[in-house]
């Protein structure tokens, strides 16, 4: 059987730390904890669960701190988990038939990181990352800010699903990384196209209260994006944000070319075709957002590309927004059946059951009608 340590960095993290160790004894052989500056429980709660609790000074580097941590590990394979990630009871279960089945040749282990979950606890948002990394193979984390490892040799691609949990909001944290990143800008530091996408990003999240960061955003995108090199999913993932920049500028026209701008790189994702699908939508071309609706409805979601994936752009999302474009259109039929395969996915959905009672009352409407113009003829008659 193939042993685990469990290596993580903390800092402030008492309200979700817990939850998260509770979740992982089951499959972990060691638990190494690195804290990188607590001023509250954190520390104190960590020790509860293993006596391998580091300081580390943190240096506005996450790789710094977590090559740290796998430093001290001493188990066949490293794993890495976030203080408000989970583990859920079946997916455990998943862990510890892999430690009895990896084959001893397999350097990494890739798994299923759910990021977003719908109002009925649907998955709408994952990708997959690199989770399991051999010891002893000279895995290094490579970016201050969204730091990452390059898997290298044999790779698995595992069902397991981690599942993030946060339970604060994003703003800080969000802060904290555009800052870091401002800070290697000030230092003339060395950006990757990762770094550059990146950058970009975390610029684009406070675009909306501060107009310099939109036009830096919008400009560190652009950059990217000339650039030869840098990942293919991160450069179609570049041109959603491009477009959302240029929405908030106003400039619809440069929206919707640098969603077009994304087919350059690779086959259309359902995110892209969705929307574009919206962009048309909104101006009320119904039978052109129905085309790229459509379109989405019939792409093939690849979740083992390693891009961002959110699920429902492949059925809920453009059922139901088909459901719209076709009752707008006049083809009622076909907005009953694109309602239909929305309730598929999800039969709970308050727009879905709205839809099928509209449905049902129009129908009735149709049904009642014809008796009320007899009558009138008879009365006239």
């Amino acid at each position: 059987m193939a042993t685990i340590s469990l290596c993580m960095i903390v800092k402030n993290e008492e309200e979700v730390l817990g939850r998260c160790l509770d979740s992982a004894v089951s499959f972990a052989d060691e638990i190494i904890i690195v804290d990188t500056g607590s001023t509250d429980r954190t520390k104190e709660i960590a020790s509860e669960y293993t006596d391998q609790v580091y300081d580390f000074k943190w240096t506005d580097d996450f790789s710094a701190a977590r090559n740290e941590s796998f430093a001290h590990a001493t188990m066949d394979y490293c794993m890495w988990l976030d203080a408000d990630d989970i583990v859920t009871e079946e997916q455990q279960e998943k862990l510890l038939k892999l430690k009895d089945t990896i084959s001893s040749d397999t350097a990494v282990v890739m798994m299923k990181y759910v990021m977003g979950f719908g109002s009925d606890g649907r998955p709408t948002f994952s990708y997959y990352r690199e989770r399991l990394l051999k010891n002893g193979c000279g895995f290094r984390w490579q970016g201050r800010v969204h730091e990452a490892i390059a898997p290298a040799g044999k790779v698995v691609y595992s069902e397991i699903e981690i599942e993030h949990r946060e339970k604060r909001t994003g703003e800080g944290h969000s802060r904290r990384n555009l800052d870091i990143y401002r800070k290697m800008k000030a230092e003339q530091a060395p950006f990757t196209p990762r770094d550059l996408f990146y950058y970009g990003r975390e610029l684009y999240y406070f675009a909306a209260q501060d107009p310099q960061c939109l036009q830096e955003a919008r400009a560190v995108l652009s950059s990217f994006l000339d650039r030869t090199d840098g990942w293919v999913e991160n450069k179609i993932e570049a041109c959603r944000f491009l477009s959302l920049c240029w929405r908030l500028e106003g400039n619809e026209e440069e929206a919707l070319k640098a969603l077009l701008f994304s087919f350059f790189y690779d086959r259309p994702r359902a995110e892209i075709c969705c929307d574009v699908g919206d962009w048309f939508f909104r101006r009320e071309e119904y039978r052109t957002a129905a085309f790229w609706y459509s379109a989405a409805l019939n792409t093939e979601k690849d979740e083992k590309s390693g891009g961002f994936v959110s699920g429902e752009c492949y059925d809920y999302i453009p059922a139901l927004q088909l459901t719209v474009c076709f009752y707008r259109l006049g083809e009622t039929d076909k907005a009953e059946a694109c309602n239909e395969l929305a309730g598929r996915v999800k039969p709970d959905s308050k727009a879905y059951l709205y839809n099928c009672r509209f449905f049902r009352e129009e129908r009735d409407k149709a049904q009642k009608q014809p008796k009320a113009d007899k009558n009138k003829e008879e009365h006239e008659k």
